[in-house]
């Protein structure tokens, strides 16, 4: 059970477009979304999402509650938040952080110093200065930053992201024209798989060019074997 709980609480599947790559729509001016998320099947929690748009900046807001059994051991929903500036290449994070509560002793954070070229993440109450690369993303607007991108033209791409512990980077492959079925629908997707070796976890995200880009399904294999899924069940974009 605690496997479970850890695995809801850290979402790592998220990642970001390499240097280079240009927005090429403007954003929506909000998203709202809402996410089924299963561990080896079971259904374990909800995840609500939003993303704004406002004054060249974005906010995005995410909570996640556990439901079934997991709800009797987890009763604080687990809540990230990534804020930051819109610019030409589209998201550039500034402020990222996921917690339970303010006393919540995992709680983990980063600091985008851009300028100096400086990422500081903040975790079990130590602080770490990195080296930032270009377009890094944080674990939410890494998602949210295929909204910019025309991946249909790509065949891979590299990705760097932070979660506040630690921050990876990863070459995944890209294929168009993937459809699959969803609780919306069956819809035609990019499917972004993870390049990794065989004791890494393996991960793949489904993308809707019809949202914009926006997930619509994900799927996390961890080197146990353990199945971590997050399937869109609900989703609003306001232009």
């Amino acid at each position: 059970m605690k496997r479970v709980i850890a695995l809801v609480a850290a979402i790592t599947l998220l990642s970001c477009p390499a240097p280079g790559w240009t927005a090429t729509l403007p954003p929506p001016n909000s998203v709202a979304a809402e996410y089924n998320v299963y561990w080896n099947g079971i259904h374990v929690a909800v995840m609500t999402e939003s993303f704004e748009a406002k004054d060249g900046g974005y906010r995005i807001v995410s909570h996640s509650q556990a439901v079934g059994l997991v709800s009797l051991f987890v009763r604080q929903p687990l809540r990230l938040l990534s804020s930051g500036r819109l610019t030409a290449a589209g998201l550039q994070p500034q402020h990222f952080e996921g917690k339970r509560s303010d006393s919540d002793p995992r709680r983990a954070s980063a600091e985008f110093d851009w300028p100096a070229g400086q990422l500081k993440i903040t975790h079990d109450g130590k602080s770490e200065q990195l080296k930032l690369p270009p377009a890094t993303q944080d674990l939410l607007s890494a998602m949210y930053q295929f909204m910019f991108l025309e991946l249909e033209s790509l065949q891979r791409f590299e990705l760097s992201m932070t979660n506040g512990r630690k921050l990876n980077q990863h070459w995944y492959a890209v294929r168009s024209g993937v459809e699959i079925e969803t609780p919306l629908g069956r819809m035609t997707t990019v499917h972004v798989v993870k390049q990794h070796r065989p004791d890494e976890s393996g991960a793949e995200i489904w993308l809707a060019p019809q949202h914009r880009h926006l997930p619509v399904r994900m799927l996390v294999l961890d080197e146990d074997g353990g199945r971590y899924e997050q399937v869109l069940v609900k989703i609003e974009l306001k232009p």
